[in-house]
């Protein structure tokens, strides 16, 4: 299995496939290697691992051979060079920004992301000297006039959270290239069954492999991937350093996940779909956010750069908060959590949830109504999904 290249294969064979490397036991199954240390063979050997003049497993801080299978497998699957597995997905952005960026530098960075995105951006790169501007995820010119000649790089989340807008990743690189930064493309809501970013022209990707890669709700992890150069010069010194590692079990998890991705995203997208287009009908519904309706401004756009819609519809109603809180706390079935990607629907109120640190000004800004519900729609049956949302409804 070691000599074979799994660029040569698809998606959804790299994804049962790829990254594993058989034992001497011939194991069908990918082991979980629960060790923190690595015996080496003598003092000479283990000098050599350690300045990297020859290759192996150290420390399982920063090398374990159930997270690399997993790094490969995610890594074939974006078609990107390289990637290193962390802690969580927020995990993974710390690392981006702890790798590439220093005092003095500059990022433009979407309005529309994860309410802990802004933050990490705002109250922590800021205290070391980093200015961050937020623009309108959708407005090309604002990217290209918010630019500086100390811009490290752009930062997007396409689909964004919660509003589900499409950003065209191929119009915001080339404007990052033009002015030598790059463009990060936080991947979590298409994962790359639905959409590769680096076909687009991003440089980097980034994962919350707790969402849909893992699939049920299980384990913790982020990812990023990105050529050769820019991992090896500034990501993973840091991990090797900072240690927000993924752990070995976490890995096995992912990578289990990884193999039913595609039919799992099929049948979201599926599910997602006929459910936008049910509460487009309710009365009171007064706006579907979803990319596959052809009422959604960037619905072109979205069929041009990703295969199918994705697996998250949100909703807002006329009444504001008390409604939606209502709608919420109604529902049987569907779970309410912040979480999504998972095979069980969730629901959740974004404005005083995942946006809820958010100042009332930001969230106005990000578009972020009180009256905005947001649903992560699972494998039930869709009937089962619209008759729990019904009474909620009325």
């Amino acid at each position: 299995m070691t000599d074979t290249n799994w660029n040569d294969y698809s998606l959804e064979t790299q994804a049962i496939r790829a990254g594993h490397v058989r034992t001497p036991e011939d194991e069908h199954s990918i082991p979980i290697f629960a060790t923190s240390s690595y015996v080496f063979k003598s003092a000479e050997e283990a000098a050599l691992r350690f300045t990297g003049k020859k290759p192996g497993n150290i420390y399982s801080r920063f090398t374990n051979p159930t997270v690399n299978a997993f790094q490969e497998r995610l890594a074939f699957m974006e078609k990107g060079e390289r990637c290193l597995a962390f802690s969580s997905g927020m995990a993974a952005i710390m690392a981006v920004g702890m790798g590439l960026l220093k005092a003095g530098d500059h990022v433009v960075c979407s309005r529309s992301v994860f309410g802990n995105t802004v933050l990490v951006f705002q109250n922590y790169f800021a205290k070391f000297g980093v200015e961050t501007e937020f623009v309108d995820l959708i407005d090309t010119a604002a990217w290209e006039a918010a630019i500086k000649p100390n811009t490290r790089f752009l930062f997007i989340e396409t689909p964004s959270n919660p509003l589900i807008e499409i950003a065209d990743i191929q119009a915001l690189a080339n404007i990052a290239h033009a002015h030598d930064a790059l463009l990060i493309v936080d991947n979590c809501f298409c994962t790359p069954v639905l959409q590769k970013p680096f076909e687009l022209g991003a440089d980097i990707v980034i994962h919350s492999a707790t969402k849909y890669i893992d699939g049920q709700g299980r384990c913790v992890g982020g990812a990023v991937i990105a050529s050769d150069e820019i991992i090896e010069k500034h990501i993973y010194p840091y991990l090797r350093t900072g240690g927000a590692t993924m752990s070995p079990f976490n890995a096995w998890v992912f990578l289990s996940g990884l193999e039913t991705l595609a039919i799992r995203m099929k049948a979201h997208c599926e599910n997602a779909l006929e459910l936008a287009k049910w509460l487009e009908q309710q009365s009171n519904v007064a706006k579907v956010h979803y990319p596959g309706l052809a009422s959604h401004a960037q619905h072109d756009l979205a069929k041009k750069q990703q295969s199918r819609f994705g697996g998250i519809v949100s909703f807002e109603l006329e009444a504001g908060k008390d409604h939606a809180w209502k709608l919420i706390d109604s529902t049987q079935m569907i779970s309410i959590t912040a979480n999504l990607g998972d095979v069980k629907t969730t629901i959740t109120h974004p404005a005083t949830t995942t946006h809820g640190r958010l100042s009332p000004e930001a969230r106005a800004k990000a578009g972020i109504k009180d009256g905005l519900v947001r649903i992560s729609v699972g494998l039930e049956a869709i009937e089962d999904i619209k008759n729990d949302l019904v009474k909620g409804l009325a």
